[in-house]
């Protein structure tokens, strides 16, 4: 699966979706069995996956985004959250001059809490916002899949996460899956201490309980879900 989208100007022309696509990633550490960009593999194949079925347009990722929760750990990199909301403010405008009214973020960090606030803000136009998938469609997406881990417990690099990539991108995970869960549900004081307060590996979650199977299983819910946004 292409994690960029290979269009030409004369596919966009004859495609003239009004929709538009934006995968919003991360690059911070994700254990030592996820490759630092698993956010945005994870957003990037999402938008893939809703591309192939619903007519939208689908947009290359912003792969750096609010990670400084994870800055223990190397090879985490972030911007601030106004940097990131000038960038979807940016690339909104531009797709509203080309025509495109509705601009749909999908979210593959939820450290991301500022696009929560620009996609309410964009509510009163010019050009429309939705973020996706929020909480019921995560949740949705487990139960469908059969995850064992809630939401709560599975917070980074857990389950679902690598469940995901197991499906998708199987040789993005480099390490063995066992002896890696790591549950730490009273994550309360994690934005002033960040993520190291919690856990030494930063895995929070049962990664040993990923498959394929599960991984095919929540994109599949997740794109049924995103036809109510469309």
């Amino acid at each position: 699966m292409d994690l960029l989208p290979a269009d030409t100007t004369l596919d966009e022309r004859m495609r003239s979706a009004s929709v538009a696509l934006l995968p919003i990633g991360s690059l911070e550490q994700h254990g030592p069995h996820l490759p630092l960009t698993t956010d945005t593999v994870v957003a990037a194949t999402l938008a893939a996956e809703i591309a192939a079925v619903h007519p939208v347009r689908r947009l290359p990722p912003v792969t750096i985004s609010c990670s400084h929760e994870h800055a223990a750990w190397p090879g985490t990199v972030s911007i601030s959250a106004t940097t990131l909301a000038a960038i979807v403010r940016d690339v909104g405008a531009s797709l509203h001059r080309a025509g495109v009214t509705s601009l749909v973020l999908v979210n593959g960090h939820g450290g991301n809490y500022v696009l929560g606030n620009v996609v309410q803000e964009a509510s009163l136009g010019p050009l429309r916002m939705a973020l996706f998938p929020g909480e019921p469609d995560w949740d949705a997406a487990r139960a469908a899949a059969g995850l064992v881990t809630s939401g709560l417990s599975d917070m980074h690099a857990g389950e679902l996460e690598t469940s995901i990539l197991l499906h998708a991108h199987p040789h993005l995970v480099t390490a063995p899956l066992e002896g890696l869960d790591v549950l730490a549900c009273d994550r309360r004081h994690m934005l002033s201490r960040g993520l190291q307060a919690y856990t030494d590996t930063g895995v929070v979650g049962r990664p040993s309980l990923a498959s394929a199977r599960k991984g095919r299983d929540v994109l599949a819910s997740l794109v049924s879900s995103f036809a109510d946004y469309l």
